[in-house]
């Protein structure tokens, strides 16, 4: 699934739409953690799935600092990431990291296109940063654990 969040032509809306993609990731880690059979990857991923929720907040409050009102809620794609993450169940562990792989390189897409947007907006640009480097991370960690079933 490839995300347009980063394309907006306003700041405020990129933020905000990073943000309901932020708490789709926390729904559809909370379904990967509820059907994960390996304790370590549950820790792992709840750790993931708490940076997202810090997301929310700190994308927030750049955008109440921008004069916005932020996003309270996922968007509509929530039901594609959660639905990834359930199929995979079907298939086991290996599967289910593969859809969070999925999720996360879209993530990661987002906050790439993010960061350059908000450059000179010192509001948003430390936030998203950060997010950015938690993404990254979050990755790689799926990667490595898929290399090493």
């Amino acid at each position: 699934m490839v995300t347009t969040v980063g394309t907006e032509s306003n700041l405020v809306d990129t933020l905000n739409n990073l943000i309901e993609l932020d708490y789709d990731a926390i729904e559809a880690y909370d379904a990967a953690i509820d059907r994960l059979d390996s304790a370590e990857y549950k820790a792992r991923l709840k750790e993931f799935r708490d940076d997202h929720a810090r997301h929310t907040r700190d994308l927030g409050a750049a955008v109440k600092e921008l004069g916005g009102k932020p996003a309270q809620q996922g968007g509509a794609k929530s039901l594609l990431t959660r639905g990834k993450v359930m199929m995979a169940d079907l298939l086991g562990d290996g599967a289910i990291l593969q859809a969070m792989k999925s999720n996360e390189d879209d993530t990661n897409t987002a906050y790439e296109r993010a960061v350059k947007a908000a450059e000179g907006t010192p509001a948003a640009a430390t936030a998203l940063q950060s997010g950015l480097a938690d993404e990254r991370r979050h990755r790689a960690w799926i990667e490595q654990a898929l290399s090493a079933r």
